[in-house]
């Protein structure tokens, strides 16, 4: 599952996602959110 920073404060799924925090969502759901600006994919920072 894809992780996404959030832009704007939100309910999913009964979870209060906030904004400027990093959430793991289903891919679908992060594909709609990128797109309408709701959230911005997270850096992995594993990987670094």
């Amino acid at each position: 599952m894809p992780k996404v920073k959030m832009n704007v404060q939100t309910a999913y799924h009964g979870e209060l996602l906030r904004a400027g925090k990093e959430y793991e969502i289903d891919e679908t759901t992060a594909k709609r959110w990128i797109a309408s600006k709701i959230a911005t994919p997270a850096e992995d920072k594993s990987e670094k």
